[in-house]
Parts: C-alpha cells; structure tokens; sequence
C-alpha cells in the first residue's frame, strides 16, 4: 500500500471569478464529490502543493475539514501552464468498503543479463496499467522484474506481473510491456554511418578530380 497523506481544508464560499483573489492571498480552491453531496473547499497553496507532488492522482488523502475527515484521491490538478501554481483541484471521495479502479505505474527492477553482457538496453514499452482494488490496498507503482529477460528476442507481457496483494490487474495481459531495445537503433545507426562515409568518398573524388583538371590548365 502507497503512503497515505493529511491535509487541513477549510470550507469556501467564494466561487466564480473572485477566487481569482482566493489565490492571491495563498489559498487554492477545490471540490470534493463522490459519497456525499459537493462541498467547495479552500486549501493553503503551499502545504497542498508538497501533497499532490508526493501523493499524485494514485495515493489516498485525508482531508479534514472543521473536525471531518474525508478519504480522497485528487482527480484533477489544474496548474498554470507557464508558473506551474495551482489553479483548482478536484478530489474524489472514496467508500473504503468499496474496490475502485486506478492506474499503476511500472517500475523496472532487477538485472538482465542480455543488457549486463552489452547487448543492448532494456526498455519500457507501456508506462502504466489499470488496477481495481479496496481503496486500503490501492499502490501507486508495480515493478517489473527485467531478469526474466536473457536474450535480445525476449519481451516481457502484463501477464507476467505479480500483482499486490489485494489488487486485481485490469490490463489485457497480452498486452507488451518491456523488451529488449537500442538494438535496432545501433543497426540504423551503423548504416547511416556508412551511408556517411560513401557520400564523403564521393566529395573527394570530384574534388580530386576538379584538382586535377586545375593542374592541366
């Protein structure tokens, strides 16, 4: 299970355009929805922002408001596009007694022995994968063991996952997720190279040649 964070909320009744001065003063506006009705909320920017770069859209949060507490995940962060403040957030409440759906994201762990032996890198071909699971044992990231892949032809499929405990993964596992890279890339690189060279022996010949034609004059 991911960390779980706290974070303090206070009710708002400023909407529309006069959050604009909501902001200024170092607040955030926000929303909770999901269990109960709507409720508008102000946040500190600052202590909010070190929550959401830790937390992201995958960790559970808890969000107490005059004495409640409320069992959130933020489902959309607006940021401005150039300072990066935040604008609005949106939180989903969670039922703790019901399995809800999220994404995961892959993390490579391990070694490979084609990659030890200079054949090549290992690389990522899908980033994430969607999970269902009770909101207690929801994670943020599942690893992915590249030791299973030896050779250059191996690839590795969601399939191969293990799965927390408690977390059903959603992801067709057909589906490719690592395998063996810059292989290929090597082999492009090693003909552009040549195709360089047979372009350069080209120039000297003519320069040769225009050399040559200068001397006979």
């Amino acid at each position: 299970m991911s960390d779980r964070y706290t974070i303090t909320a206070e009710p708002r009744v400023v909407v529309g355009k006069k959050v604009k001065q909501l902001r200024r003063d170092g607040w955030v506006p926000a929303v909770i929805y999901g269990q109960q009705d709507p409720v508008n909320v102000q946040i500190e920017a600052h202590p909010l922002f070190l929550t959401l770069r830790e937390a992201g859209t995958t960790t559970l949060i808890d969000v107490e408001i005059e004495g409640e507490n409320r069992t959130v995940l933020a489902r959309e962060i607006q940021q401005h596009l150039t300072r990066g403040d935040l604008i609005h957030v949106d939180f989903m409440e969670v039922d703790m007694a019901a399995t809800i759906t999220s994404e995961a994201v892959l993390v490579m762990v391990g070694e490979s022995t084609a990659a030890e032996e200079g054949l090549g890198a290992i690389a990522l071909t899908l980033q994430s994968v969607e999970i269902e699971c009770l909101p207690e044992n929801l994670v943020s990231e599942i690893e992915v063991d590249i030791s299973q892949i030896a050779s250059t032809s191996d690839v590795l499929h969601v399939g191969d996952l293990t799965a927390p405990e408690g977390v059903t993964i959603l992801t067709d596992p057909d589906t490719v997720m690592a395998r063996f890279a810059f292989e290929t890339l090597i082999e492009e690189e090693e003909e552009e190279e040549m195709e360089m060279g047979e372009v350069l022996a080209e120039d000297v010949e003519i320069i040769e040649k225009g050399k040559g034609e200068e001397e006979e004059e």
